[in-house]
């Protein structure tokens, strides 16, 4: 008369430890994240991205909820968010970067060289790219000092260089924004981000490319 509570307790443990196994690390969340990113970012069509990162976000959201405390998500979700912003345009993606940026002066105050420093890398971008007052708050003067601290931190890594280099670029010094896209096309492999360090470089290419001529052409 015992076996029928057994078997059911059994089957009761078995199926919470599945649910339990079922459950993605907080690393693991993170990866497929970034792989969710980049698929967007390098291989969905511009038309199509504004929906596709909608529901990035909401992902990113959940991960965040669910590993409280941890810079990590708050990053990807800030990161995610920039995206978006970028892909809809115009003054209705404000929103977004600020709340990007909140994310990561969030996430900085918690664990400021976390993801090899991409907190300043995203704050850099963030400073670099948002129009200035009285429209927003982009500050080319804050994004030089984020990305400093970014390569600081992790200084031959492809996306501090890359950035670095952006904003190089777009203040005319060529030279040594040539110096930091050939650091950021050497940076050493991420294992796991491939598919993000392969459209990186295409964007490093592709800016040097830019670069090489305007320097030929002076």
């Amino acid at each position: 008369m015992y076996r029928k509570p057994v078997a059911t307790f059994l089957l009761i443990a078995g199926l919470s430890a599945g649910a339990f196994a079922a459950q993605p690390s907080m690393d693991e969340a993170i990866a497929d994240l970034g792989h969710r990113w980049a698929k967007i970012s390098y291989l969905v069509p511009d038309a199509e991205k504004e929906a596709a990162f909608g529901s990035a976000i909401t992902a990113a959201q959940q991960v965040a909820q669910s590993f409280p405390g941890r810079a990590e998500p708050l990053i990807w979700e800030a990161i995610i968010l920039a995206s978006a912003a970028k892909a809809e345009g115009g003054l209705g993606a404000l929103s977004k970067v600020k709340e990007a940026r909140e994310l990561l002066l969030a996430a900085e105050k918690i664990n400021p060289t976390a993801l090899e420093g991409s907190v300043y890398n995203s704050l850099g971008s963030l400073y670099a790219r948002v129009p200035g007052w009285p429209i927003g708050f982009g500050d080319k003067k804050k994004a030089k000092e984020y990305l400093e601290k970014a390569l600081a931190i992790n200084p031959n890594g492809i996306d501090p260089n890359y950035f670095y280099a952006d904003l190089l670029a777009e203040e005319g010094e060529y030279a040594k924004a040539a110096e930091h896209l050939k650091r950021a096309l050497a940076a050493p492999s991420r294992p796991g981000r491939e598919d993000a360090d392969a459209g990186r470089r295409h964007e490093a290419n592709r800016l040097l490319q830019s670069i090489k001529q305007k320097i030929a052409a002076r």
